[in-house]
């Protein structure tokens, strides 16, 4: 039992590495625009994260094998940098973002939303200055406006739920909000405030905001659900 346990950790440790090589590779692809190795990798990080949530998790909830997959395939139409993938990319992540918070409320158990939907208000209000002041596509100002409000309200429950109880979950589901907000940001800037610019160095940023915010929100979900199994043996 044991010698099963400290291997299966033993392929964990490994998977963990594997993804965050894959992770550095993909930001470096991005910053000399090697396009071989961007179309494979870029899809290939959330889907690796789904194989280390498979082997280190009990629940393996298929919510997160959803946001993964999701992730996985606007990581794919962001590729060819055209209006028509852009607009389906927005689409996709809409619904990728959907998962992502439906999975955090049901792990938080939420009752009270007015904490998190106070600590929404000032994140939408940066967010709708932005597409406010920025010139986008018509046909996407809906999607845009949906996906502002799903930012928000994730990086409230971050917030308010730290404030509250500062304990690991909540600290890593912090960082993993406060990664998602700079994602958003970068993202915007790029796609609609600089577009004509489009500077170099944007992208490996984006994706290494990417990599990292799987990957803190990843363990927001093993922590809180270790803490909940350990509650519900006690």
């Amino acid at each position: 039992m044991e010698d099963s346990l400290s291997s299966r950790k033993g392929i964990l440790k490994y998977l963990i590495v594997i993804y965050f090589a894959i992770s550095l590779t993909e930001v470096l692809a991005e910053f000399f625009a090697y396009k071989p190795l961007i179309v494979g990798l870029k899809p290939l990080m959330p889907l690796t994260l789904m194989i280390v949530y498979f082997f280190s998790s009990s629940v393996r909830s298929s919510l997160f094998f959803l946001a993964m997959l999701f992730s996985a395939i606007t990581n794919v139409l962001f590729i060819p940098d055209t209006p028509e993938s852009l607009y389906l990319a927005l689409i996709i992540f809409t619904f990728h973002r959907v998962f992502v918070l439906a999975l955090m409320i049901r792990l938080l158990k939420m009752r009270d939303w007015v904490p998190p939907l106070i600590g929404a208000v000032p994140f939408l209000l940066i967010f709708f200055y932005m597409l406010f002041n920025s010139e986008f596509p018509q046909d996407t100002f809906w999607i845009l406006c949906i996906q502002n409000v799903l930012i928000s309200v994730l990086a409230g429950l971050a917030l308010s739920n730290y404030i509250m109880v500062d304990n690991r979950q909540n600290s890593w589901l912090l960082i993993c909000g406060l990664l998602f907000v700079a994602l958003q940001v970068i993202v915007f800037i790029e796609k609609y405030y600089l577009a004509y610019l489009s500077p170099v160095i944007l992208r490996p940023i984006a994706m290494g905001l990417n990599a990292f915010a799987f990957y803190t929100f990843y363990e927001f979900v093993i922590s809180t659900e270790k803490s909940d199994n350990d509650g519900a043996a006690a």
